[in-house]
């Protein structure tokens, strides 16, 4: 058994990794079945609800030895990265009140683990998915009943969603997943994000659109592998802007600049505060020297500026990230906008 790290679009200071236990082996006849709240018998529902508060008041105390007592054994075993985020959201917890959303109960038959784990919840219409509907797409994922649980955290600043993923051993339900996910960043939530993108979109200015939309569909999923009608719908509208010239997915862009050429892997939005700024990252073959690297940092926001410059309209700064491809040491700087000519 392995474990498989699921992670959001990116991860911020204060944000988690769920740490779920999955096996990799071939696919085999299997069925993936869920139950929404209004579905399940009432026992299973409040065992799903109340296992989940009482895992959120150990983190609002800070006890990482009882929850981690409390896990699967295979995330017991690599607890470090959940006990990193209980501490670090401690403060935010302590003394607060958090309310259930409904639960989720996920089903998956077999004897092998799943390549594509498919889950189905809630009625569907002819356009697809409802108000009260979700899909959980999780790869890799062991037969076994599954919960997915979030609670709302409305005292913590910013808000926050915390969600659990308990597994069904013998008669307890064991952690096997905990996430943490800020449902405001730079002050603003995901609405305000989409708005914001249908407005770039209105302008042309489809680079800064399509950054927006993706900061839109980040908040507004509880945890990364959870569709809804409104993520559906966000992706729908950010396809008709999506740029064929910006780097991710796999696909890099070359960018000429001060007389080499840098190949950047990934683009995407980054709350700072309370700015917003794009983060590019590129291939560096060493970044130990780091004044070399600064500069280098340095001639990359400004060539990334001057070939889109809409980027001064969506973004206060833009952080460059030099990555080693081999080791994956980086090193970043930042350049505020109004700073870059």
């Amino acid at each position: 058994m392995r474990i498989l790290r699921t992670e959001p679009l990116r991860l911020r200071a204060g944000m988690s990794v769920c740490v779920m236990a999955l096996i990799c082996c071939a696919e085999v006849a299997h069925s993936q079945t869920c139950l929404t709240a209004g579905d399940m018998e009432e026992p299973t529902r409040s065992a799903l609800v109340n296992t989940a508060t009482r895992y959120f008041d150990m983190a609002a105390r800070g006890d990482s030895a009882a929850l981690r007592q409390n896990s699967i054994a295979s995330v017991a075993a690599n607890f470090s990265g959940i006990e990193t985020v209980v501490k670090d959201n401690q403060a935010n917890f302590s003394g607060t009140q958090a309310a259930a959303r409904a639960p989720f109960l996920l089903k998956a038959e077999g004897t092998a683990p799943l390549e594509r784990a498919e889950f189905l919840c809630g009625v569907f219409g002819k356009s697809g998915q409802t108000a009260d509907s979700a899909v959980f797409v999780i790869p890799n994922l062991a037969p076994g009943n599954y919960g997915v649980v979030t609670l709302e955290v409305p005292s913590a600043k910013p808000l926050r969603t915390v969600s659990f993923v308990l597994q069904l051993e013998g008669k307890d339900w064991k952690l096997g997943g905990f996430y943490v996910k800020e449902t405001q960043v730079a002050g603003h939530d995901g609405s305000w994000f989409a708005e914001r993108a249908r407005a770039f979109k209105a302008k042309g200015q489809n680079r800064d659109a399509w950054l927006y939309y993706m900061e839109a569909r980040d908040l507004a999923a509880p945890v990364p592998f959870m569709y809804s009608q409104l993520t559906d719908k966000l992706a729908d509208e950010s396809e008709a802007v999506k740029p064929a010239d910006l780097p991710g997915g796999g696909s890099t862009v070359e960018l000429p600049a001060g007389g080499k050429t840098y190949r950047l892997t990934m683009l995407f939005p980054l709350a700072v505060g309370q700015d917003v700024d794009v983060v590019v990252k590129y291939q560096s073959a060493d970044v130990s020297n780091t004044a070399q690297t600064f500069q280098d940092n340095m001639a990359v926001i400004k060539a990334l500026v001057a070939k889109y410059p809409e980027f001064r309209d969506g973004f206060e700064g833009v952080v460059a990230r030099a990555v080693e491809p081999t080791t994956g040491r980086d090193y970043g700087s930042l350049l505020p906008m109004k700073e870059i000519k």
